[in-house]
């Protein structure tokens, strides 16, 4: 394998036998080196092949702008991540997580956090994939000597939820229709009440963000079960517009929801309709 970039000591860009362009991690490996010179392939520790042009790209503007622990330390979070999940991820997971928890980290020393508005949501949902994001804040914290606070799990297990490459909403007809119906129900949410909603708010974001969610838990046939519906019987009468609206919202999706998600889907649209 050619160099063809060197980043510093411990990355480089290099040509394969079958000309494809990787990047190549490992201590030193790239020590006393310039542009032609063939790779050690002894000190190769990490190897990046990243089939999609576009993520190509901007991972080598990463490169140049994230320190190097950071880059080696999220392939080892994916890479742990594909394992325990046993699934392919696209190629841009190597660009948008570690571009994520490098900023996180970066806030982190600054003493800014940012809590997980969603917690609750992927936590439930997405419990392998949220266990697999307080694996990371292990790693994290290994590697660099500083404990994320667990909201920041919530944050990566959506960026591997994303990524899976067998995703069923990875094909764009799915996420044409689902696109089309969250803007349909936010109409419906507008008309009931006659404003506008302000999709600059925290709860406009919440409240696409499970719609997301929950069109993914119907296709999946996994709706929230009921439990109890006292809470629903609490929350009918005391946000009647709401939950009136809620039903104006299931007969548009011509499906029957259970309690929990009646009661989900009335909180949300009570909160997104404040002032």
């Amino acid at each position: 394998m050619v160099i063809t970039k060197v980043f510093n000591n411990n990355a480089v860009i290099a040509k394969d036998t079958e000309n494809r362009e990787i990047v190549l991690m490992g201590c030193g490996i790239a020590f006393k080196k310039k542009n032609g010179d063939e790779v050690d392939k002894h000190l190769i520790e990490k190897t990046f092949i990243l089939k999609e042009k576009d993520a190509s790209e901007k991972f080598k503007l990463l490169l140049e702008d994230i320190p190097m622990e950071h880059i080696s330390l999220c392939y080892d979070i994916i890479e742990y991540a594909k394992n325990m999940l046993d699934a392919e991820m696209n190629d841009y997971i190597y660009v948008t997580l570690t571009d994520h928890i490098s900023y996180t980290i970066k806030l982190y020393k600054e003493g800014i956090f940012r809590p997980n508005v969603f917690i609750w949501e992927v936590k439930k949902f997405y419990s392998k994939e949220y266990n697999i994001g307080l694996k990371a804040l292990d790693f994290i914290e290994d590697e660099l000597g500083c404990r994320l606070p667990s909201d920041e799990a919530g944050n990566i297990a959506l960026h591997l939820i994303t990524a899976q490459v067998n995703n069923k909403y990875n094909k764009v007809e799915d996420i044409y229709d689902i696109t089309k119906k969250i803007q349909d129900i936010l109409s419906i949410v507008k008309y009931t009440y006659n404003i506008e909603l302000n999709d600059n708010s925290l709860n406009y974001e919440r409240f696409v963000t499970h719609l997301r969610f929950f069109f993914k838990r119907l296709k999946d046939r996994e709706l929230a079960e009921d439990k109890d519906d006292f809470l629903l019987k609490q929350v009918k009468n005391k946000y009647k517009n709401a939950y009136n609206c809620m039903l104006k919202i299931e007969k548009y999706l011509n499906v029957e929801l259970t309690d929990e998600e009646k009661l989900y889907l009335t909180l949300h649209i009570q909160r997104v309709t404040q002032r």
